[in-house]
C-alpha cells in the first residue's frame, strides 16, 4: 500500500510505531548534516527527518534532491519532534524515514503551495489544479461537498425524490440567452443547455413525484459580471398539492437546518418583506437586514418636494434620506469619497447631500443656504437622528434614485464593518411584480418566468392593469444576496395559454415552444410550486465569503474563459462539417 496513515493524523500516542506515509513536498531545509521535509497531503502536514546518523547514506542523498511538490512515499519510525510545533496538529511528532521513494518529479511550481501564496488570480486559474493543493481552496472545496451532502441528506429524510433531468433541452425564448448545442443527426437544429430544470420539474409533478429535488448544472449565456458564472449549480426543488404558505415552512426548514449544521447557529425568526416595502426601505429587493439605515423619505412617495429654490429637490420625483449613526465627524475628505463613489458610472448619481447632527445639537449641512436649521431639525426627527449621527441625502427618480442610495447604503455597511460573515439573517421577499415592463421591446415580460401564477384573485387585473399584477413569487435572501427563489406555478392549460398571450406569444409561438406542457397540464395537473437555491451563493455565504468563484473547482474567468484548458476554442473545420455549419473561422 502507499500509506498506512494520511498527513494530519499521527499524534504522540502513536510515537515508536511503523508507518508509510506519501504526499508531495511542502519544502525541505538542508543542513548537512541533517534534512527536513515537510510531508503534505489534503489532511495536513507531518515533518519527515533523515539524520545522517540514523539514516543510510542512500536515502539522505535522495533528500538532499528533493524538490517543492514531489511526489513521494516514506517509510519510518513516528518520533517524538524535539521542536514541536503547537499550530500544527502533528506538531508533537516526525517521522524518522528509513525508505524513500519519489513516485515523480515535479517541476517548480509557477507559484508558492501555501495559504498566502505569490500567484495573482489569473496564474491560479491557470494553474488551477495546483491552487487546488492549498489549503484555503481545498477547505473551501471541501465545505461545499459538506453543504451538498447535508442538503441531500435533509431532503432524503424528508420524502423528496432526487430525480435527474436532461441537459439537451429545447431552447425557449424567454430568460437570457441559452447556450446552443448543434444536432449532427438532424441536420440545421439544434439543443439548447438548460436555464433551469422548470417544465421537467413540473412534469414531474404531473407524474405523481410529488417531492421533487436535484443538485443539478444549469447555464446562461448572458453577458458576465464579476460573480458571475456562465454555468452554476441549483438546489431544484418542486412540490405537488402546496400554496405558498407550505413552501415558505419546508425551505425555512432546510434553511434552519444548514445553518445549525455547518455554522452552529440557530435561527428562529425568517421575517417576510413585500417587494413594494423592501424597495421603498432599502432600494434593492434582497436587502441586509443585519444593520438598520432604512430609506427615509423626506417627501411623500412619489411627490414633489414643497419648492424652496434648491433645484435638486424641487424637480425630484423623490427625496429620500439614509441616518449613518455616529458619523457627524466624518472629515471633508471622507465626505468627498463618498460624493465621489456615487458618481461612479455604475452608480452614476450626480451628487449627495449631507447634514451633520454636531456635538453641541447644532445642525449643519451641505445646503445651507436653502435650508434652515428649522427644517433639518425636522428631517433629522423623521429620520429619528440622533446627536453625533450624519444624513445623506439622493433625490431624483424614484427607482433610480432608491438604487444608487442602495449602493450607498452597501458601501457605508462594508466601511464601517457591520456585514459580520458569522452574523445570518434571512428575509423573504414576496409578493414580486408578476410583469415587468421592457423599454427595448416595448412589451411586457415575466418578472420570475412565465409559468408563475398570479396571486389568487389577481387575474383578472391582466386586463387592465397589467403591471399591479402581484405574482404568488418568493425569494429568500441571506445577508443581503438572494439565495432562492420560486413560485407557485400555473397548473391548467387555460390559464397558461392566457398568460403567454399576455407575454406577446402567438398561439402558434407558444405551441411550438411548450405545447408539452400544456398537452400535460389536460391529464390532471396538481397544484403545484417549487423554489431553487443557488448552491455557488450559499456555499460562499455559509463560509462567510461572497465570491462564488472560490468555491468552485474549475471556474470560469470574468470573461466565461476557462483559462487552463483555454476553452472556448475554435473546432476543427470537418467537425464543423459533420454539424452541417459553415463558420468562418477567423485567422
Amino acid at each position: 500500500m502507499y500509506r498506512t496513515h494520511n498527513n494530519g493524523q499521527l499524534r504522540a500516542a502513536d510515537i515508536n510505531k511503523e508507518v508509510t506515509l506519501a504526499g508531495w513536498v511542502q519544502k525541505t531545509r538542508d543542513k548537512g548534516f541533517m534534512v527536513w521535509v515537510d510531508l503534505r497531503d489534503r489532511y495536513g502536514i507531518t515533518q519527515l527527518i533523515f539524520d545522517e546518523e540514523r539514516t543510510s547514506k542512500e536515502v539522505i542523498e535522495k533528500a538532499t534532491k528533493l524538490g517543492r511538490e514531489f511526489v513521494i512515499q516514506v517509510k519510518g519510525t513516528v518520533i517524538e519532534r524535539e521542536s514541536k510545533n503547537p499550530n500544527m496538529p502533528t506538531g508533537d511528532v516526525e517521522i524518522l524515514v528509513s525508505e524513500l521513494n519519489i513516485l515523480n518529479e515535479s517541476l517548480t511550481p509557477p507559484f508558492t503551495i501555501e495559504d498566502e501564496t505569490d500567484g495573482g488570480e489569473d496564474l491560479r486559474m491557470k494553474y488551477r489544479y495546483l491552487d487546488i493543493r492549498r489549503k484555503p481552496v481545498r477547505e473551501n472545496l471541501i465545505f461545499r461537498s459538506k453543504v451538498a451532502m447535508a442538503v441531500r441528506n435533509y431532503l432524503s429524510k424528508e420524502g423528496f425524490i432526487e430525480v435527474e433531468t436532461p441537459y439537451l433541452i429545447k431552447s425557449t425564448p424567454e430568460g437570457a440567452r441559452d447556450f446552443v448545442v448543434p444536432s449532427r443527426m438532424n441536420e440545421g437544429q439544434f439543443y439548447a443547455l438548460p436555464q433551469s430544470p422548470q417544465t421537467f420539474k413540473q412534469l414531474l409533478m404531473v407524474g405523481g413525484l410529488d417531492k421533487y429535488f436535484q443538485i443539478v448544472k444549469c447555464f446562461r449565456d448572458e453577458d458576465l459580471r464579476a460573480d458571475r458564472q456562465p454555468e452554476f449549480t441549483q438546489i431544484d426543488c418542486e412540490m405537488a398539492f402546496v400554496e405558498q404558505e407550505d413552501i415558505l415552512n419546508a425551505f425555512e426548514g432546510l434553511t434552519k437546518h444548514l445553518l445549525k449544521e455547518i455554522n452552529g447557529v440557530e435561527i428562529s425568526e425568517f421575517p417576510r418583506m413585500t417587494y413594494d416595502d423592501a424597495m421603498a426601505k432599502y432600494g434593492n429587493d434582497k436587502p441586509d437586514i443585519r444593520f438598520g439605515m432604512e430609506f427615509c423619505p423626506l417627501t411623500p412617495q412619489g411627490g414633489i418636494f414643497e419648492p424652496k429654490g434648491f433645484g435638486v429637490f424641487d424637480t425630484a420625483e423623490l427625496v429620500v434620506a439614509i441616518n449613518v449613526e455616529g458619523c457627524a465627524e466624518y472629515s471633508r475628505k471622507q465626505i468627498d469619497a463618498l460624493v465621489d463613489y456615487v458618481k461612479r458610472p455604475q452608480i452614476g448619481a450626480t451628487g449627495l447631500i449631507w447634514v451633520k447632527y454636531n456635538a453641541d445639537g447644532t445642525l449643519k449641512s451641505s445646503i445651507d443656504k436653502f435650508f434652515g436649521e428649522e427644517t433639518l431639525k425636522e428631517w433629522a426627527e423623521k429620520c429619528n437622528a440622533k446627536i453625533g449621527d450624519l444624513m445623506l441625502i439622493m433625490a431624483g427618480e424614484k427607482n433610480k434614485t432608491r438604487t444608487q442610495l442602495s449602493a450607498l447604503r452597501m458601501h457605508l455597511a462594508e466601511q464601517l464593518g457591520l456585514r459580520k460573515n458569522d452574523e445570518f439573517a434571512p428575509l423573504w421577499v414576496v409578493d414580486f411584480p408578476l410583469l415587468e415592463w421592457d423599454e427595448e421591446t416595448n412589451r411586457y415580460h415575466a418578472m420570475h418566468h412565465p409559468f408563475t401564477s398570479p396571486k389568487p384573485g389577481q387575474l383578472e387585473l391582466l386586463d387592465t392593469n397589467p403591471g399591479e399584477v402581484k405574482a404568488n413569487a418568493y425569494d429568500l435572501v441571506l445577508n443581503g444576496n438572494e439565495i432562492g427563489g420560486g413560485s407557485i406555478r400555473i397548473h391548467d392549460k387555460k390559464t397558461q395559454a392566457l398568460m403567454f398571450d399576455y407575454l406577446g406569444f402567438t398561439p402558434e409561438e407558444a405551441k411550438a415552444q411548450f405545447g408539452f406542457l400544456m398537452d400535460a397540464f389536460q391529464y390532471g395537473a396538481p397544484p403545484h410550486g417549487g423554489i431553487a437555491f443557488g448552491l455557488d451563493r450559499l456555499v460562499a455565504i455559509l463560509g462567510g465569503q461572497e465570491t462564488i468563484r472560490d468555491f468552485i473547482a474549475f471556474p470560469k474567468n470574468n470573461s466565461g474563459r476557462d483559462v487552463m484548458i483555454d476553452a472556448p476554442a475554435p473546432i476543427d473545420e470537418k467537425q464543423l462539417e459533420e454539424l452541417h455549419l459553415k463558420v468562418e473561422i477567423k485567422k
